[in-house]
């Protein structure tokens, strides 16, 4: 049993199977198993350093379900302890299915890694003009490199209120699944050892872990449905 499964998904990964089980079962099944899924700690890293350049204007609105692929994404970057040196994390995820479209590691949160995980997202995805890219205020978004990669590709820049996490809570629930699920718990005797968990586990995330709001789909096969519909 997946320990990253609480009882509503595994009640949902047995139907996507053909069972045929009322979830207070599987709840009761798994608690009579001491099956549990991973509880999730709360630890933010934060990028803000002031108003040291640009803000943008909050164009999001906390309005997290646009009808097509590419045309929302959003950002952010978190921090891991991994073998005494501090690794960062920034990924891209389209909010159409919140599939998780690039992303970068590094050990200094920086423009230039920040900046890498946007543009490889654009390199992959070609997404249309007017694509509107969410973060939080840190420093790294009210760089220069960061504006001019949006503009590049006639993109809009939106930003979440200071000190307001709501405005950007699907990736904010995307780490603490992240942390829960891969690193809590765990220890990862050198950086390689992370670096290849956190690549497993955002296939895993992307191509495996199912989801309610996605009709008991994963991101790409919800994403891959839609892009096929779009091109037939």
């Amino acid at each position: 049993m997946n320990r990253r499964y609480g009882y509503r998904r595994v009640h949902a990964q047995l139907q996507r199977q053909g069972w045929a089980v009322n979830h207070k079962l599987v709840y009761k099944l798994m608690d009579e198993l001491g099956l549990k899924s991973k509880v999730r700690v709360k630890k933010k890293y934060n990028s803000y350093k002031g108003t040291v350049s640009h803000i943008a204007k909050n164009v999001l609105d906390r309005c997290f379900t646009p009808d097509t692929p590419n045309t929302v994404w959003v950002s952010d970057v978190t921090e891991f302890r991994v073998a005494g040196t501090k690794v960062y994390l920034s990924p891209i995820m389209d909010l159409y299915d919140r599939a998780i479209v690039s992303y970068s590691v590094s050990t200094s949160p920086n423009t230039a890694f920040t900046s890498q995980s946007l543009r490889d997202a654009i390199a992959q995805q070609s997404p249309g003009k007017g694509l509107l890219v969410h973060t939080d205020q840190g420093f790294q978004y009210q760089h220069s490199s960061w504006r001019d990669l949006i503009d590049s590709i006639g993109g809009v820049q939106s930003m979440s209120r200071k000190g307001n996490c709501y405005d950007n809570a699907v990736m904010e629930n995307f780490f603490g699944h992240l942390k829960t699920e891969m690193y809590h718990g765990e220890s990862f005797t050198s950086q390689d050892d992370f670096y290849h968990a956190l690549d497993d586990y955002i296939h895993w995330y992307n191509h495996e872990r199912i989801q309610q709001r996605l009709k008991g789909l994963t991101p790409m096969h919800y994403r891959n449905q839609t892009l096929e519909t779009q091109t037939a």
